[in-house]
């Protein structure tokens, strides 16, 4: 089963992507979440293709780098499947079903909702209450995936001493995360408004909206930060790590900002402009009214400027942290520095409140 339900206890959120591992662990105190520990550790290229494991002995290294760093209190972790290994399908079933009425019926009707052969399937659901329309209904979420897909993940986690306790959907997580920045940027709900994140990753960049939490709209472009930093590779003869390093921390030539950082800056706009256009082309869709930057790359000097100048929206850097408390063993301005890209990490562990 994939776990959708809470855990009461700690969580460890373990989001591993193509470029890195990253690790957080939250642990809810009364109303009050505290960061306990966290790390980020680069993946070997190829590790990790599209969110699915090429080389398992790369990522469980990396996944133990991590666990080495941070030393979390905690066992338990969560993880995250790509939406594009999963199927998700909101069910109408009578209110009167049980959890074990409701898994007889989704064994019964397998070959309606699942896509998958039903041997090779792993599949959990979670009950939202009664229809609106037919309060003898209920709506029942189904969320389905490949075994094989969970059984990467868990063993992964598994393989460096942490026990996998929910497996969850990545978009899932991301809508968690969304919920408490949502908050953070004092959204106007009662108008209408919706939030844009724009999460520019190493190879994807991913354009969700939500309202109030919930996703109205995604797209995702082969577009990330890999791209800046193979040009500054390429371009000054440095290696991969050597190229990373610098993107993030400065120190290379005069011509870098006008020849090489500005045309990288101009094409994210270009990507987010065209999501912004067929997200309103798909509909009456309700107006974005800011724009949250997460991901790896999405600290890059002068992007979020330029960003809020072409769009004429207010554009900040995610930040899901800044209304938790942080332990004392925590470095808080790296952590404040890592926080745009540790946005699924979060999700994932923020399943720890009850």
């Amino acid at each position: 089963m994939l776990g959708l339900k809470a855990s009461p206890r700690g969580l460890v959120g373990v989001d591993i992507t193509s470029a890195t591992v990253k690790l957080i662990e939250l642990r809810s105190r009364g109303l009050q979440r505290r960061v306990e520990s966290y790390a980020v550790r680069p993946l070997r290229e190829g590790a990790v293709v599209e969110r699915r494991i090429r080389n398992m002995d790369d990522v469980v290294d990396a996944i133990g780098r991590a666990v080495e760093h941070a030393q979390p209190r905690s066992r338990h972790a969560a993880v995250a499947i790509s939406p594009n290994a999963a199927i998700t399908k909101m069910l109408t079933l009578p209110a009167s079903l049980s959890d074990e009425e409701i898994e007889a019926h989704i064994q019964l009707e397998s070959d309606k909702h699942i896509p998958f052969p039903f041997n090779e399937v792993a599949f959990d659901f979670q009950r939202l209450g009664a229809n609106v329309r037919h309060p003898d209904q209920q709506n029942v979420l189904l969320v389905a995936c490949r075994q094989q897909e969970l059984e990467q993940l868990t063993d992964a986690v598994l393989q460096v001493g942490l026990e996998p306790v929910a497996v969850d959907i990545e978009t899932f997580a991301l809508e968690r995360v969304c919920s408490e920045l949502h908050r953070q940027v004092e959204q106007e709900a009662d108008e209408g408004g919706c939030i844009a994140l724009v999460d520019l990753g190493a190879n994807m960049n991913a354009f969700h909206v939500l309202q109030q939490g919930r996703t109205l709209y995604s797209r995702d472009t082969v577009f990330g930060g890999r791209k800046l930093t193979d040009h500054i590779r390429q371009r000054y003869g440095l290696s991969l790590d050597e190229a990373g390093f610098a993107k993030k921390y400065g120190g290379l030539p005069e011509d870098y900002t006008d020849q090489v950082l500005n045309p990288f800056i101009d094409a994210v706009i270009q990507q987010v402009g065209r999501s912004l256009q067929l997200y309103y082309t798909t509909g009456r869709n309700p107006k974005v009214k800011h724009l949250i930057l997460a991901g790896g790359s999405s600290a890059i000097p002068g992007l979020r400027e330029k960003l809020a100048a072409s769009s004429n929206l207010r554009v900040e850097l995610a930040n899901p942290f800044t209304n938790m408390t942080v332990n004392s063993r925590v470095d808080g301005a790296a952590l404040n520095s890592d926080a745009p890209a540790l946005l699924t990490a979060c999700g994932l562990a923020m399943r720890s409140r009850p």
